[in-house]
Order: C-alpha cells, then sequence, then structure tokens
C-alpha cells in the first residue's frame, strides 16, 4: 500500500492533494492542517469525487501516527500573506514564522515511526529542508526540498517560448537557491541537441531576460492572484512520484550537497530512499562562483535567525 502525507492543506497543499489523487499516486492518504474545519472539509470534498475518479484511496485526517508507515510526507505548511507587501521578492521573509511551525511539526514527526522521504515545499525552501532534517534527525539524503524543480522548469517555458518548441524539449537546470540568489546554469541548457549559448547568438535571443523570467515568474503569477499553486504543486507530485515509484530520476532539487554548507539545488538521483546518487555538473568558473555565492546567501539567511548551530 503506498501512502503519502501531507502537512498544510493551503492552496499549495490542497492542489497536490488534488493532483496525486487524480493521478493515483498513492492508496491512503494522511492530511495534517491546524484549520480542522477546512482540512476536514478538504476530505469530504475529496471523498464527494471519488464517485466519478478511477482510483480509489483512504483519507485519514490530522493524525500523525497515520504516518508511520508512510512512504512520503510532503511539507505544505506555510504563511502566504507575509508575501502581501513583500517589495523585495525575498522568500526569506518567511523564515521566522515557519520556524516555529516547522520545529513543532518536527518535534511530532519524531514521535512517529515515519521513515519514508520528506519532501519540503514551505518557503524558503533550502532553508527550511536544512532546518527539518535537523529537527527531525533523519538522514541528509531522506530529506528534500522541491527547490530549482520548479525553477528549471519556469526557464524551459521561458527558452521554449522564445525558440518556439516544446518546454519539454529543453535540457537543462537553474541552480542554487530556490530564490533570488539562484542562477540558469547557461552551460548545461540545449535547445534541439545544440548548447543554447551559441543558438541564441545566431537568433538574437536575449538569455538575460530569459534568466530574469525564470526567477521572478513566481512573483508574476503571485502579484496576479495572490499565491501560486499548479507550478510547484506539479514539481511536488513528480518529486513524490519519483520517489514511491523508485524511478531513479535525475532532477534539481534541494539538497545537502557534500562540498557546500548549506542545502541548495543540484541535479541528483531520487529513488526510493531520497537522493541515491550524486551527480556532478561540467559547470563554467562563473557558474561555480554564482553557486557558491547562493549557498553562501542560504546559509547566512538562515544562521541570522535560526542560529550558527543548525548545519
Amino acid at each position: 500500500m503506498r501512502k503519502i502525507g501531507i502537512i498544510g492543506l493551503g492552496h499549495v497543499g490542497s492542489t497536490v492533494a488534488h493532483g496525486l489523487i487524480v493521478e493515483g499516486v498513492a492508496d491512503e492518504y494522511v492530511f495534517i492542517d491546524l484549520n480542522e474545519k477546512k482540512v476536514n472539509s478538504d476530505a469530504l470534498d475529496f471523498e464527494d469525487a471519488k464517485t466519478n475518479l478511477t482510483n480509489s484511496f483512504k483519507i485519514t485526517v490530522n493524525d500523525y501516527s497515520a504516518l508511520d508507515d508512510a512512504d512520503v510526507v510532503i511539507s505544505a505548511l506555510g504563511k502566504i500573506e507575509l508575501q502581501y507587501n513583500n517589495t523585495t521578492h525575498d522568500r526569506f521573509v518567511e523564515l521566522a514564522h515557519n520556524v516555529d511551525q516547522v520545529k513543532s511539526v518536527s518535534a511530532k514527526l519524531r514521535a512517529t515511526d515515519f521513515s519514508g522521504v520528506l519532501v519540503v515545499i514551505t518557503n524558503p525552501c533550502d532553508a527550511i529542508a536544512a532546518l527539518y532534517q535537523a529537527e527531525t534527525g533523519y538522514p541528509q539524503e531522506k530529506v528534500l526540498g522541491t527547490g530549482t524543480l520548479l525553477d528549471t522548469a519556469r526557464m524551459h517555458r521561458a527558452v521554449g517560448a522564445a525558440f518556439d518548441i516544446d518546454p519539454r524539449s529543453v535540457e537543462g537546470y537553474n541552480l542554487g537557491e530556490h530564490g533570488n540568489s539562484q542562477f540558469t546554469a547557461w552551460s548545461t541548457v540545449r535547445v534541439m541537441s545544440r548548447p543554447i549559448v551559441e543558438l541564441a547568438e545566431e537568433q538574437g535571443v536575449d538569455l538575460a531576460a530569459i534568466e530574469k523570467d525564470s526567477i521572478v515568474g513566481g512573483y508574476t503569477v503571485f502579484d496576479g492572484k495572490g499565491y501560486t499553486a499548479y507550478g510547484i504543486a506539479t514539481s511536488a507530485i513528480r518529486l513524490a512520484k519519483t520517489v514511491v515509484q523508485d524511478a531513479r530520476t535525475e532532477m534539481p532539487v534541494s539538497h545537502k550537497r557534500p562540498e557546500y554548507a548549506s542545502y541548495l539545488s543540484y541535479p541528483a538521483v531520487v529513488g526510493r530512499e531520497g537522493v541515491v546518487a550524486y551527480t556532478q555538473l561540467d559547470l563554467t568558473e562563473e557558474e561555480l562562483v554564482k553557486l557558491q555565492a547562493s549557498a553562501d546567501s542560504i546559509q547566512s539567511h538562515f544562521e541570522a535567525v535560526v542560529g550558527k548551530n543548525v548545519r
């Protein structure tokens, strides 16, 4: 029996739940949220959908012990209202509030027998993944953030639009923080099997504009409707499916790289045990400097709020 827990049933958590249930990814789901009225309503809403779905499923509400045998737990908790007046578009504005929530959830997770993979959506994703790992004591390879899996998809969308090609045909990654210090590693990006730098020069495409679009794309969506949901939910669903299916897929997720002091996004091979293999990109010197700067930025923000004794 496949089981997935979701902690936080706000815009993102409920969208993740919907996608997982429609795709039939698991047989059982555990919904956890402090707003009992809302989470019970979500559970009932999904029960009402069951007759018209091809997949059967069971939902348990607000029972941490039900996570004992879960394959994946997804943290989607947060407070999106903190972003409403955030002119800097910095996800770290949510850190102070979410630290307390994560510590509370971690204590409850420690009281369970959960031994699966913890997938972190909660912002700031990299710092929160690091905090979860420290607070729960789970193996580093089993605590993952969605990281730049989403930002990479945004870059693929922008590249696809610029070159009139399906975004799924674009290769390459955004690396580093799921936030302002990330960057597009253009040396990894290929379109129609050609390095994008060559193709962009031939066709007069502005790569800087594409990179900016991929970094601020979330706030473009946010400015229009006050939250994001579909892009990040799809990223989390893909990551959860990769774990449940033991797919051993290479993807840019936030994890603890051996050579950096913080969680950050870099391609890794993901399977049932979380990160099952580390990859190594042939980055340019400029990209390596940017990656180190992103790692340093994540760690300095983290230490400013959480403290230096948590790594």
